[in-house]
């Protein structure tokens, strides 16, 4: 916590209007139980993109933490959650809302998108554990769109690899469920074939995969194959390039 702190420091004063800076903020004054401090960053991070899928986790964890907080005793505590009672109806995510509300209307404005779709699981499971099998469901129900790229690029699918891969670690260490686990990474390792996190058919750690098969004929001394369909270059040709660049 303390070298955590000193890192926060530095990126307050550097970085003040970065999201990530507010999102450590939250982490670590939460786990010091500096509540103020920890309501500070999430205001901050409604701010800076309150439909952020972090800014919405940090909403619902904040309010579900001190919400089941024992009573305040000593004069200390009792100013801090006066502050936080006259504070909460100043967001507007939470005005006449409860928590399970709030969540339902985050799903609602993003339902089209997988990191939203699984902040929203998430929440889900974090609010009543007895929801798991729904909050699987919301995640594996998602849809990878194709989308079109901008100029010349074509068409791709709308999922990224680093958010498949965040999806993946929260069904397997948050909603420990290592088949929709399993499950997850079969489909992905579809959308990211090259990917070695879901052990995609073309992946270098796959057996049959280009990248080994090119090793594979190098071991064995057969001319390579490249993957990106490049080949050697004779002395010949060498010699004609140098001369190419000579003359321009």
């Amino acid at each position: 916590m303390a070298e955590a702190s000193k890192y926060l420091r530095l990126l307050q004063k550097h970085s003040p209007n970065s999201l990530e800076t507010h999102l450590l903020s939250f982490e670590v004054n939460m786990r010091k139980q500096k509540f103020l401090l920890a309501f500070q960053a999430v205001k901050q991070l409604l701010k800076l993109d309150a439909e952020n899928p972090d800014s919405h986790r940090s909403l619902i964890k904040f309010f579900l933490k001190t919400g089941s907080t024992s009573a305040p005793t000593t004069e200390a505590e009792k100013l801090r959650w006066s502050v936080l009672e006259a504070e909460r109806p100043s967001i507007s995510q939470l005005q006449n809302k409860s928590l399970v509300e709030a969540n339902k209307e985050f799903l609602a404005r993003h339902g089209d998108s997988l990191v939203h779709r699984a902040a929203y699981a998430e929440m889900l499971y974090l609010l009543d554990p007895s929801k798991k099998t729904e909050s699987i469901k919301i995640i594996e129900d998602s849809t990878n769109e194709v989308v079109q790229l901008n100029g010349a690029l074509g068409l791709a699918r709308e999922w990224k690899l680093k958010d498949c891969i965040a999806v993946h670690k929260l069904l397997d260490t948050v909603l420990l469920d290592s088949e929709a686990a399993s499950r997850w990474k079969a489909r992905c390792a579809e959308y990211f074939p090259c990917s070695t996190y879901f052990e995609g058919k073309r992946s270098s750690v796959m057996p049959d995969s280009v990248y080994n098969s090119s090793r594979k004929s190098n071991e064995n001394g057969d001319t390579p194959s490249h993957p990106m369909g490049q080949t050697e270059l004779s002395d010949g040709q060498l010699e004609a390039l140098k001369s190419l660049s000579a003359s321009t």
